[in-house]
């Protein structure tokens, strides 16, 4: 299914008067209004593909009908979010759930909807069919080398996958741990999961990267190989140029600091990008923004300065990419909810005056850096996004025209209502 561009034209025409009026009183009073725009324009988020059906949690899932049945009707999922915001051009692949039969027409495919791959992400948590060795008691970091081979024999075919597609990252997160005191021995399991990592690198294309994943805790609750940022960028340091971490924004103890996390990776150009979404709890991959978004903003505004001080293209100079769990949303929905979130708070940090920050944290004036944070946190920059969809002949309203387009009953007619997706 794809949404023709006159469709969300004739929709937006409803809304145009109202939302002319709102970004000219915000252009109005903000003085890079136009600047921000353009930002605006050229920042996209990728889609991952597991993404696109209804998610789950070991005690059940509830699909929602309608749900993408294969590779090229989640390329054509992606198509459809892309067609409603204009900010969402690649998708990211994990095999061996998404693996792509023929990549010359799935390319042509993704093309043809503006699309591109992002990252290719791996997939050694979890023992698929015709898999030889089992992964219960870890992969890269297993005890037994054979299992570690077949390990980075996959990771090595995920790479080979990404070249066919025209990606050039792999993406590597590990369920490895341990659950139970005595289970394992740290140094030997870090060893081998730097070894094997060792071993992936090497097969690197030149102008590929990896990106290194981290998780404090799940599926083991002792420990985990690769817990936190440190230990990833210690791995990313020791494999080369070609190595970084890789923030989830789930994968952190509560009330972690982030910001600072993702301010030091700037600093020693180490941070990959990021992995969006939001928790109360844990690792719960909830909707971006649904929970802390000050914290989001807070987050942007380090990636703002950091990127700025290295000279980096806030498109294009670290990886963006969604990973949330959509249990009782439509997917596409929720996905549309978590781009909008995150553009939000990039927005937001472009208002920030950067030297007058600056200023106030040389001068240890306090009150004067939060309120030049909360000033820009505060003000409604939604008009600023709505211009940016509407001069890239996106919706907007993405979830209004989502709706009003009855693409979630056309997606059930065309797929039925019991398929379910691939994925979480």
């Amino acid at each position: 299914m794809q949404l023709e561009k006159q469709s969300i034209q004739n929709i937006n025409q409803d809304a145009l008067a109202a939302h002319q009026r709102k970004f000219t009183y915000i252009a109005g009073e903000v003085a890079n209004a136009e600047h921000i725009v353009k930002k605006l324009e050229a920042f996209n988020i990728a889609i991952p593909s597991w993404a696109l059906g209804t998610g789950g949690t070991r005690f059940g899932r509830f699909s929602g009908g309608g749900e993408p049945r294969s590779l090229e009707e989640k390329i054509e999922d992606v198509g459809l979010i892309h067609a409603l915001n204009r900010s969402s051009n690649s998708i990211s692949l994990h095999i061996p759930w998404d693996i792509p039969d023929n990549a010359s027409s799935i390319k042509t495919l993704a093309s043809q909807l503006g699309l591109h791959f992002d990252a290719v992400n791996s997939n050694t948590f979890q023992d698929q069919q015709k898999q030889e060795l089992s992964y219960k008691f870890g992969s890269l970091h297993h005890v037994d080398k054979a299992v570690r081979k077949q390990a980075v024999e996959h990771n090595i075919e995920v790479i080979k996958y990404g070249v066919e597609l025209g990606s050039n990252a792999l993406s590597v997160w590990l369920s490895d741990g341990s659950n139970f005191p005595g289970q394992l021995n740290f140094r030997n399991a870090f060893k081998n999961t730097s070894e094997s990592l060792q071993e992936i690198y090497d097969a690197l294309p030149d102008d590929w990267k990896i990106w290194i994943e981290y998780k404090p805790y799940e599926p083991n609750f002792y420990s985990t190989t690769i817990g936190d940022w440190g230990q990833s960028y210690l791995l990313a340091s020791k494999l080369g140029s070609k190595a970084s971490t890789l923030v989830d924004l789930g994968h952190h103890l509560p009330n972690t600091n982030i910001e600072q996390i993702v301010s030091l990776l700037l600093m020693e150009g180490k941070l990959a990008g990021f992995h969006f979404n939001d928790s109360k709890y844990g690792d719960d991959d909830l909707t971006v923004g649904s929970i802390n978004p000050y914290q989001l903003f807070l987050i942007f505004n380090e990636l703002v300065e950091g990127m700025d001080a290295r000279g980096l293209d806030h498109a294009t100079g670290i990886g963006w990419m969604i990973d949330a769990s959509h249990n009782v949303k439509d997917p596409v929905e929720d996905l549309l909810q978590s781009v909008e979130a995150i553009k939000i708070a990039y927005a937001q940090a472009l208002l920030i005056d950067q030297q007058e920050l600056k200023s106030a944290q040389q001068n240890n004036d306090v009150a004067k850096g939060q309120e030049i944070l909360q000033n820009a946190y505060r003000t409604d920059v939604r008009p600023l996004l709505a211009e940016a969809r509407l001069r890239a002949d996106g919706a907007l309203d993405p979830i209004g025209a989502f709706r009003k387009l009855k693409v979630r009953d056309q997606l059930i007619g065309a797929r039925g209502s019991k398929s379910v997706a691939t994925g979480l």
